[in-house]
């Protein structure tokens, strides 16, 4: 089986699923959800201009609300990632 390429922001890989985007390995122990709450048109392009973030852990066995361990709005994509990166890091 060939193995799977991400995208990758800072060393880890990035997952995006409609409006959320997943960043982590699933075999840590944290991973970070984004959410983008909204967006606004920039010529061509939708731009995210509201964006949620959580760090989780990413133990699926454990109950959702339970897995949330911090969370934050901002309103970018580049600086919710920073944090997320971040959050990773301190974990």
């Amino acid at each position: 089986m060939a193995e799977e390429k991400f995208l990758t922001y800072k060393g880890k890989p990035l997952v995006r699923k409609g409006n959320e985007i997943y960043y982590g390995n699933m075999t840590d122990k944290y991973i970070v959800r984004f959410e983008i709450l909204s967006t606004t048109k920039d010529g061509d392009f939708e731009i995210a201009d509201k964006i949620s973030i959580e760090l989780l852990l990413s133990d699926p066995d454990t109950p959702k609300k339970e897995r949330i361990v911090r969370s934050s709005e901002k309103d970018s994509l580049f600086t919710a990632l920073d944090l997320g990166f971040t959050w990773l890091e301190r974990a």
